[in-house]
């Protein structure tokens, strides 16, 4: 029989659940991108953000071109099918094209200039060759003006920005940046992001065989995907290992990551009244404070700052910023990417926009509405629709490799046959 509680000790109190949107703002108002930006190759710059606008400096295309192979004409000269036209020139991508003269035509290729006075294109199976020594062409089909050219300028205007400050290269981006005659790019800083994992419990695979593995211990499956999602990011990502359940041994790790990182992401240990190093060790060093957000799965998730030494140069200009996320994986998955993916983004003078859901069936019902924000793993069908993992655990893994994108269910919310649902796509998340 338990006593009551004594009269002079407070019972806690229990704070509201954040709301993932306000958790989401409150995160992005401490990332302030660096200023930093470096020249480097046209190449090597997919993924990265622009740390100026592009403008152009020329056209693009730079001259009228053909769009096909087959006959630059004068409109004016096949007023009626079957016109027969003698070939006055040829004129192949690169090389430079004569005048056209009046009542003739010119054979030209895919992206050859325009001849002047020529205002369409006859492709070449609208053609056939008179004698079969390619002097002379019947043309079978009457063009209309500017038929299979492409215009100056069409693509690209001079003094356009084609790229703006800010915006994350793509590979069709670098294209266009080469379309350009852009060698090199101006990009903002990679953020560093030293990643670790804490707990006694985590084993690395490799090092214990699954029929060796003691009563509790676990895979450390979370470091993987937490480690290619940074990359995916552009981040340099410093792999700290596993830190052992020492207060000295995280203080250490905390204090030298600090000094040489943008980012400390760590997993697990951020439950509250979970008895760890981690959430001390900060405290000690710098701040934390621990949020429960209402979302499922995720509601653990801790932001901090972790100060720099005074000797680490420049780099104690600020504090290093600290992320963790809770143990779970698909908890920690599910955060870092609608959570700690804006963060980075903005981190690095990107746009941190959440991507747009689409619309789409459920072929599944939800009868029990949930108190917190879902975000279900689904897949979508051969028929338009989406279905859903049969077990939606925070930690099935399986439920994130299944499935190709989140459904965005609100609080409250039962879920029919065949309602609308939001439907954001991993393939967006995790860009």
């Amino acid at each position: 029989m338990t006593s009551p509680a004594s009269p002079s000790t407070p019972a806690p109190v229990r704070r509201p659940l954040m709301p993932l949107d306000e958790a989401r703002a409150t995160l992005l108002s401490h990332a302030l991108p660096d200023a930093a930006a470096e020249s480097i190759p046209t190449f090597e710059a997919d993924g990265r953000v622009l740390a100026e606008n592009l403008v152009s400096a020329l056209q693009v295309p730079p001259q009228d071109n053909s769009s096909m192979d087959g006959y630059a004409v004068r409109v004016a000269d096949v007023k009626e099918a079957r016109v027969v036209l003698p070939v006055s020139q040829r004129i192949a991508a690169g090389h430079a094209a004569g005048p056209l003269r009046p009542g003739t035509c010119a054979r030209i290729f895919t992206g050859a200039t325009m001849p002047e006075g020529a205002d369409a294109v006859v492709m070449q199976e609208d053609t056939r060759d008179v004698g079969g020594d390619m002097h002379a062409v019947h043309v079978d089909a009457v063009p209309v003006l500017g038929q299979w050219v492409r215009r100056s300028g069409e693509d690209v205007t001079r003094g356009a920005t084609v790229l703006a400050r800010g915006q994350r290269l793509s590979p069709a981006g670098l294209g266009l940046a080469a379309s350009l005659g852009l060698a090199k790019l101006s990009v903002f800083a990679r953020p560093k992001v030293a990643l670790f994992s804490t707990g006694d419990e985590l084993v690395m695979p490799g090092d214990v065989a699954p029929a060796d593995m003691k009563p509790g211990a676990i895979y450390n499956s979370n470091r993987f995907f937490l480690r290619a999602m940074l990359q995916r990011l552009g981040c340099e990502v410093s792999d700290l290992g596993i830190v052992p359940d020492s207060r000295e041994k995280t203080l250490a790790a905390l204090k030298s990551a600090a000094d040489h990182h943008d980012l400390i992401l760590t997993s697990g240990g951020v439950s509250v009244g979970e008895e760890d190093h981690v959430k001390p060790a900060v405290q000690q060093l710098g701040s934390l404070d621990l949020w429960q957000i209402a979302m499922k799965p995720g509601k653990p998730f801790a932001y901090g700052t972790v100060r720099r030494d005074a000797g680490a140069g420049d780099a104690a200009s600020s504090a290093c910023h600290f992320i963790g996320l809770p143990g779970n994986p698909v908890s920690s998955f599910v955060t870092f990417v609608l959570l700690v993916r804006p963060f980075l983004l903005k981190l690095q003078g990107a746009e941190a926009a959440m991507p747009q859901p689409v619309m789409l069936p459920a072929h599944f019902v939800v009868p029990r509405a949930d108190k917190r924000r879902e975000f279900l793993r689904v897949r979508r069908n051969a028929n338009g629709g989406l279905d859903l993992f049969p077990n939606q655990s925070s930690g099935v893994l399986t439920s994130a490799v299944w499935g190709d994108g989140l459904v965005d269910n609100p609080a409250g919310r039962t879920i029919a046959h065949g309602d609308l649902l939001p439907f954001i796509s991993f393939s967006e998340l995790l860009a």
